[in-house]
């Protein structure tokens, strides 16, 4: 119960994207990126590179662009989570869609890997976030549960990330799989506990980059 209480207690991973959010218009797009981002953060341009290093020498736009969640997966034990939502350009000419999975520490949350793609059409923005949490039930099923969280490849200076990388929480319930092309093509697939299985919750393929 006490494990319940203070993930409530907490700040959401809604409430850590929407601040995220907020701090790319009030400090900066790129300021923000690096202040949230996990320290193994993984990015792709197209392909996987570590957050820091990339966002290092980049300057803040004079206007950042806009994004908010539309959807929240959260694991049981309320300390990861995946948000989806839409995402405009400062111009407002560009729409798409982000997909973020984000780590808690205490009540601090850090993005861990950040993905998306562009849109023809907007995808809506709803009023109140869809919020779905994983089973608490039958955890004790759930091959190699109760360990630590997996994350990607250790982040070595110099060295790109892998071409793939996986993650899950620590109770096992909410857990995903990215992979990358030599092209650029791009697939991440999540999945959350149901209290009997895995349900996918997430099955995206980005397509390469057009020459």
């Amino acid at each position: 119960m006490l494990e319940f209480l203070l993930a409530a207690a907490a700040i959401s991973a809604v409430d850590a994207e929407r601040a995220f959010a907020a701090d790319a218009k009030r400090i900066g797009q790129w300021t923000a990126f690096r202040k949230y981002a996990d320290e193994t953060a993984v990015m792709f341009t197209p392909q996987a590179v570590w957050a820091h290093e990339f966002l290092a020498p980049l300057k803040d736009p004079p206007k950042a662009i806009s994004w908010g969640p539309s959807d929240s997966w959260l694991s049981c034990d309320g300390r990861t989570a995946i948000n989806r939502g839409p995402w405009t350009s400062a111009s407002g000419k560009a729409t798409g869609y982000f997909t973020t999975v984000w780590m808690r520490s205490g009540k601090s949350w850090k993005w861990s890997y950040d993905g998306g793609d562009t849109l023809a059409s907007p995808m809506a923005l709803p009023k109140k976030p869809r919020v779905q949490r994983a089973s608490c039930g039958g955890r004790t099923k759930i091959p190699g549960a109760y360990r630590e969280e997996v994350k990607s490849t250790a982040r070595i200076a110099g060295k790109p990330p892998a071409d793939g990388g996986q993650g899950r929480s620590a109770d096992g319930t909410l857990i995903y799989e990215w992979k990358v092309s030599a092209s650029g093509e791009r697939h991440f697939e999540a999945k959350l506990w149901n209290g009997r299985d895995y349900r996918t919750i997430l099955d995206q393929h980005i397509s390469a980059p057009k020459e």
